[in-house]
């Protein structure tokens, strides 16, 4: 049996069980023939997918594993472990449960990802060596006769096998086990053949000489950005992610990946974009290649300028809004767009800072967002708090607004007030809001500071809510 599913594993079955044995314990077993082309098949359409939208190096890792180079990549994406969480979520999402691993060579983290229970994982830089050092010596990714024949020794663990003599090893077994060894503890370089997508729009240029200078670097990027946009021209494209592969004389890869908030072949801004990356590659003894490649593209409509004589040009942002994002990452560059909700911290959503206003009835793919608007009839103020906060009040009547409040330590005395505004729960989000009720008020105390305030519930009905004041949000 070459795979068990988490139900057969459930019921005591394994990969690696004779089909007669797994049938005998679970009568009634569904057997299916395993299909290893279609596996691969599957494995490589994956892959592709994630080059688009996490990394430009992603490889297989055969039978069923992924490797990506996330250098220079992570931080568009909000960091390491956000990263990796968000690619579980979205592979599970499609039906596919994986564990995703961070470390510094492809070893520990193949090495980690065979063995932990946790779905993401991030191997501190420093702490390589020990992470891995008390894993079976079988996460090397050795054959199953060298790892026999090293437990008959007593070598079961990957630290017993770090400081086990190496000669005899090799003279037994061949040098795989201390290539592996050295490779999972970054000893040795292993280079990683990212698969590349069908067709792809790309320009390449091999050296003469190895170059390493950032000039020099600069100055081979700008001959290969135009050649680029000339075939995205001929092919009415524009591109959305641009991937720059540097192929060193080491046989190490380094990459870099721009993206880009609308399609965009204006060669001047993708080589701005691009030179701006140049601090963060790492020559080492000089590169000897390099391929600039277009992993994720749409089609462009070319529009003619707006007349000064006619009506005024809109300024396009987008220029600034692209190198603001490829500096923080994509996720810290949004803007806030209404969605259809009374209940305030549901009635906001982000969405890019280039997302377009839709039209009425036109789809979108961020949930909730359309051609909507926030209430006009009761105001809201321009600082939602991130959670609501308790306050202390005394309120004469259900309907009557508080006489004072005390929030974060200081008592302030209201003034005046407006309300109340009743929100009611969404009884579709769950039973618990099928009864809720929130009484909001406008207050201003004796300094001139404007807040909005609520009442967790009607005040008289305990199921409508607890019947506790929050403040939510500040007025300019």
């Amino acid at each position: 049996m070459l795979a068990a599913d988490l139900a057969a594993r459930k019921l005591g079955l394994r990969a690696g069980m004779p089909v007669a044995q797994a049938q005998a314990l679970v009568p009634g077993l569904t057997v299916m023939d395993a299909r290893p082309e279609a596996d691969l098949a599957a494995l490589e359409r994956l892959a592709l997918w994630l080059q688009q939208r996490i990394a430009p190096i992603v490889a297989l890792d055969r039978p069923d594993g992924l490797v990506l180079d996330t250098t220079g990549a992570d931080h568009l994406h909000g960091g390491e472990t956000v990263m990796l969480r968000d690619i579980v979520r979205r592979l599970a999402a499609s039906g596919v449960h994986a564990r995703a691993v961070a470390a510094g060579t492809l070893g520990a983290a193949h090495a980690v990802a065979r063995t932990t229970r946790d779905m993401a994982v991030v191997v501190p830089a420093g702490g390589l060596r020990d992470r891995i050092a008390d894993l079976p010596v079988a996460a090397l990714r050795l054959p199953e006769n060298i790892v026999a024949g090293l437990d008959k020794l007593g070598l079961r663990r990957i630290g017993d096998l770090d400081h086990a003599p190496r000669a005899p090893l090799a003279l037994r077994f061949g040098p795989e086990v201390a290539l592996r060894l050295d490779q999972a503890l970054g000893r040795v370089d292993e280079p990683i053949l990212p698969v590349r997508p069908v067709d792809p729009v790309s320009a390449a240029r091999a050296f003469a000489e190895p170059i390493a200078a950032a000039e020099t670097i600069a100055r081979a990027i700008g001959t290969l950005v135009p050649p680029l946009c000339s075939g995205l021209e001929a092919r009415g494209l524009g591109v959305r992610r641009l991937d720059l592969l540097l192929h060193r004389v080491d046989r190490r890869a380094e990459a870099v990946r721009i993206a880009t908030g609308r399609p965009v072949r204006d060669a001047e801004r993708l080589a701005r974009l691009l030179c701006e990356k140049i601090e963060t590659i790492d020559p080492g003894f000089g590169i000897e290649r390099m391929v600039l490649t277009a992993t994720l593209t749409e089609p462009i409509e070319t529009r003619q300028h707006v007349s000064a004589l006619v009506e005024q040009e809109d300024a396009d942002l987008s220029g600034l809004i692209d190198i603001l994002a490829n500096r923080v990452g994509m996720r810290a560059l949004y803007r806030l767009a209404p969605v259809e909700s009374d209940v305030p911290e549901r009635s906001v959503t982000r969405v890019p800072a280039l997302a377009p206003d839709l039209a009425p009835d036109a789809p979108s793919e961020w949930p909730g967002y359309g051609p909507r608007h926030w209430p006009h009839h009761w105001p809201r103020p321009i600082r939602l708090l991130p959670h609501p906060e308790p306050i202390g009040t005394m309120a004469m009547l259900p309907d009557h607004p508080p006489a004072f409040f005390v929030w974060r330590g200081v008592r302030r005395r209201v003034a005046c007030a407006d309300g109340p505004e009743r929100v009611f729960g969404e009884w579709w989000q769950g039973d618990a809001e099928l009864a809720t009720v929130r009484d909001y008020f406008r207050v201003e105390d004796t300094s001139g500071a404007r807040f909005w305030i609520y009442r967790a519930g009607d005040g008289e009905h305990g199921e409508s809510g607890s019947q506790r004041w929050f403040l939510h949000g500040i007025f300019g």
